[in-house]
């Protein structure tokens, strides 16, 4: 019982960290300007971290890749974390095993995206972040909005990406059990 408390704890603070990465990482690819108190908020919760990679590795490409290799550390120190107090440490697995976690939050934090933008535009589509949010789900969701615009002024483009990142997620998840066979 005390491990799965542990575990959880690691997973919710690494994952609520790395979250703050990614979303740092995509808005620099969008080029999006957050308003100020979330903007700062954010860089200022992560420069500790982005900062020394950065010196290391640059940013190339219009990429800010120091935030995506920074939570790709984070997802590599939660796995190592609750390997080493399990004692089932696999050296072989572990990069592999903080890539599909990474993957996982990536995919969960544009869940979340998506259904915050579902909610503000039912309960307050004029919020000052609401242009932020949509900003950022505009690449996922303007594919499905080009093959099936609204439906009689209903937008079924969160819906569908929805759809499509839980199946790739469970996709993710069930290929886990056999890569780590395979691997082990």
């Amino acid at each position: 019982m005390f491990y799965e408390m542990f575990s959880f704890v690691v997973d919710i603070v690494a994952g609520i960290f790395a979250g703050f990465l990614l979303l740092r990482f995509w808005m620099q690819a969008l080029r999006l300007r957050p308003p100020s108190s979330l903007g700062q908020a954010i860089f200022q919760l992560t420069d500790w971290l982005v900062k020394p990679i950065r010196r290391i590795v640059p940013g190339f490409g219009g990429l800010d890749w120091a935030s995506l290799i920074g939570a790709f550390l984070v997802a590599l120190a939660s796995i190592l974390l609750e390997s080493l107090f399990t004692g089932q440490f696999h050296p072989g697995l572990l990069v592999f095993a903080a890539l599909l976690r990474m993957l996982q939050w990536i995919l969960y934090g544009l869940m979340a995206l998506i259904v915050l933008e579902a909610i503000l535009s039912f309960v307050n589509p004029y919020a000052p972040l609401a242009p932020v949010i949509r900003a950022l789900n505009q690449p996922l969701l303007a594919p499905i909005r080009r093959i099936l615009p609204a439906l009689g002024g209903i937008d079924f483009s969160p819906l569908i990406a929805l759809i499509i990142l839980q199946i790739v997620s469970r996709m993710l998840m069930s290929a886990l059990p056999a890569l780590y066979f395979y691997l082990a």
